[in-house]
């Protein structure tokens, strides 16, 4: 049988999901089940000076109108202890303040959702308000330093800064902007919770199944056995289903004190405020070089908004820290506090930010310079760690370079801006590098052959639709030796061995070399049942000279000599043979740093007269370590690259300052891309597994197909017109009025 891991095997979960039989979160069935809806703020700051839900307590079907008033008190006020993505600061219905538009201020609870959201039209609030702080450039003037983060400090130096940028022969000292940016999954947030009395299980549509489970029972003040939690189908994460907000528990307590299983799904406009967002940043960067290209210096300073109740921080300038070999550095982030709601992981968090301004100031550079922007990149290509100069596991960055310009075509780029056009049309090309740290957690798994010849393999992660069903049945296939039609694999479900939340791009890493260790030991103990029974044909034989061939235990030197697994284990008595395995990272984090990396190329058309924008096509090419799924890695980083040009021509949520509410808080307004503004996307991989990092050489790659994308265009936009945008999202007004133009 020869080796899965790799091959571009269909989705194993496909066939449910193009059919609707896959089950999401709103989609599971229960006896009496109730439905809820949450009814949101209309002001961003104040409090609620009265509330009356009589009107709607009368309506038919209304089983419930919970608010702050008549809520089940929580301990220590519904706030934990926990850190986030587990503990974040929710709006439990404990008080009656307002701290952003948009925040839940009641609960509706109904026999059908038509009654729950009649009910809820049908609730008079008057608000004692006050004015927002809601403009970020007024607000700066409060920005403070944030906790720092393990292994991740707010602040970082090496070297002498200021002497070096006094040192190089050309600097570059810009600003750069990113806005406000919602997630807006497919699927919005829902949850079903039920009690069994003490006991509560959850329906939730969530990144972590564990980590939810942890996050609610902290709330409610119970032991974390007491909770379970249910996940098998996400219609989308992104990080915004990385923590357990407020609605999750705010159904939990509804089922509660209904006595009833209840259902809450976010409307579509809830998703702005309620469930974070990629907050707004503003990113000052200086950096000097001599006249060869040698870098002298950086400095990148950060800040970005954060609510005022919670700081959430937008790390930047991690890569900065670690991308380009420069002896003096600095970064620093401070959060800007605003009465929204809490930020929160974007796919990407801090890399996509942070490398668009990175890699537009390293192309404002090389124009300075009058460089090649990939012979620039390669003058200061880390050799090792920058900061703590340790050696990479692995790097095949110069082959990205290399690849990705010749598949491009690069050197068919005419250096001059609006030098290259069709007609009316200016051609732009740009590049970007591209990197993502590689994450590995502690997981878990089990694996059973089962008394049919069949196996279940199992681990509590999550398939947030990036094909963790598929990888990991490849794993257990090639572990075991069955082929993957003669195997189940289990997920979502924090009664399976724990696993880490499907975030940081760290699940493959994490759970794979799991499932391989159980697999293989399950294999091993029906290899051991097979040679010690002397009614096998692979009796008497060593161990090691033994193999599973399709679930047939084979003697590797006699083929012919084999036994199907069923058969072992019925001669043995008929019981599964069952293996458990947990696996961590170990001394190897001390001995080398773990990234992964790309090269981005764009080509930009812009209409010269009317400044229209379009992307006619992207090359990527990444050095990810071990690609455990070719169509499935494939489709992840195009993925991030449809993300990519979303974040840097179309997306950008509108804040009023007056009176902090988003004026684009609804999909109709909240621009994505279509499939006409996506053209040509090409990826490629290069580099070997990553051994020194786990097993499996397998590094995550969900995050870093966004990253280096927004540069790319914005450098390939600079290359076409001559205007240097600084600003995102790149539109046409900014084409066409250009505040930065370098020509």
């Amino acid at each position: 049988m020869s080796p899965l891991i790799g091959q571009p095997i269909d989705r194993i979960d496909g066939m449910l999901k193009v059919t609707g039989s896959a089950s999401y979160a709103a989609d599971f069935p229960e006896a009496r089940l109730a439905h809820a809806v949450i009814v949101t703020s209309t002001v961003a700051s104040g409090t609620i000076a009265s509330i009356d839900t009589r009107r709607a307590q009368a309506l038919p079907g209304v089983l419930l109108v919970m608010t702050w008033q008549n809520a089940m008190r929580l301990p220590n006020g519904g706030h934990t202890p926990l850190a986030p993505p587990a503990g974040r600061h929710l709006t439990l219905l404990q008080d009656n303040a307002v701290r952003y538009s948009n925040e839940p201020i009641a609960v509706v609870v109904a026999d059908t959702l038509e009654h729950a959201s009649d009910a809820a039209q049908h609730i008079g609030v008057t608000y004692a308000a006050t004015p927002p702080i809601a403009d970020f450039a007024r607000a700066k003037a409060q920005a403070h330093t944030p906790p720092g983060q393990p292994g991740r400090p707010i602040d970082s130096q090496r070297g002498d800064v200021e002497a070096g940028l006094r040192e190089g022969a050309v600097s570059i000292d810009a600003i750069y902007t990113t806005p406000v940016q919602f997630h807006n999954p497919m699927e919005p947030h829902a949850t079903m919770a039920r009690w069994d009395g003490p006991a509560l299980t959850l329906y939730d549509s969530t990144q972590g199944v564990s980590g939810a489970r942890t996050a609610v029972a902290a709330v409610f003040g119970i032991p974390a056995d007491n909770v379970r939690v249910i996940s098998p189908f996400i219609g989308g994460g992104f990080g915004c289903k990385g923590s357990s907000w407020s609605h999750v528990t705010l159904c939990a307590m509804a089922a509660k004190q209904t006595g009833r299983p209840v259902r809450l799904a976010l409307a579509r406009p809830q998703l702005f405020g309620p469930v974070g967002s990629r907050p707004r940043t503003e990113q000052h960067f200086s950096l000097a070089a001599r006249r060869d290209g040698t870098l002298t210096a950086i400095r990148h300073d950060t800040l970005s908004h954060t609510s005022t109740f919670e700081d959430w921080t937008e790390m930047s300038g991690l890569v900065t820290r670690m991308m380009y070999a420069t002896p003096n550095l600095s970064t620093s982030h401070r959060v800007v506090p605003l009465n929204v709601g809490t930020p929160t992981f974007t796919r990407a968090p801090g890399e996509t930010t942070g490398s668009f301004a990175l890699e537009s100031a390293m192309d404002e550079l090389a124009w300075r310079l009058g460089m090649d922007p990939i012979a620039l990149r390669l003058k200061n290509y880390a050799e090792v760690e920058p900061q703590d100069g340790k050696p990479w596991s692995s790097k095949a960055l110069r082959e990205c370079y290399a690849t990705g310009a010749q598949r491009f075509g690069w050197s068919r780029r005419i250096a001059t801006p609006r030098a290259m056009r069709q007609g009316q049309t200016l051609i732009g090309l740009g590049m970007a590098g591209a990197t993502y740290p590689a994450n590995r957690s502690e997981a878990a798994a089990i694996a059973r052959i089962l008394p049919d010849g069949t196996a279940m393999v199992a681990s509590g992660t999550q398939d947030i639709g990036t094909g963790t069903y598929t990888v990991m049945t490849q794993v257990a296939a090639d572990a075991l030796g069955f082929a993957p039609e003669r195997i189940h694999f289990a997920l979502g479900d924090s009664s399976l061995p724990r696993a880490p939340g499907s975030g940081g791009s760290q699940s493959a890493a994490s759970v794979s070399p799991a499932v391989q260790a159980a697999a293989r030991g399950a294999r091993d103990k029906l290899i051991a049942l097979a040679v010690a029974d002397p009614a096998s044909p692979v009796h008497g034989a060593a161990p090691a000279d033994v193999t599973v061939i399709d679930a047939w235990v084979t003697l590797r030197a006699d083929p012919s000599r084999r036994d199907p697994a069923a058969a072992i284990i019925a001669r043995a008595g008929g019981q599964p043979i069952e293996a458990q395995a947990s696996t961590k990272p170990g001394a190897e984090k001390q001995q080398y740093a773990f990234h992964s990396f790309g090269a981005v190329f764009a080509e930009v058309h812009v209409d010269a007269d009317l400044g229209t924008l379009r992307v006619a096509r992207i090359v990527g090419v990444y050095d990810v370590g071990q690609v455990l799924n070719a169509k499935t890695a494939r489709s992840q980083l195009m993925g991030g690259m449809v993300w990519g040009i979303s974040t840097v021509l179309h997306e950008e949520g509108l804040l009023d300052t007056a009176t902090g509410r988003f004026v684009n808080g609804n999909f109709a307004d909240y621009h994505v891309p279509v499939n006409a503004d996506i053209g040509d996307l090409d990826v490629q991989f290069v580099g070997a597994p990553d051994l020194h990092f786990n097993p499996l050489g397998v590094r995550g790659i969900g995050e870093i197909g966004i990253t280096g994308v927004p540069a790319a265009i914005a450098n390939a936009v600079y290359h076409a017109t001559g205007v240097r945008v600084r600003d995102l999202p790149i539109t046409l007004d900014k084409v066409m009025s250009p505040p930065h133009t370098m020509v």
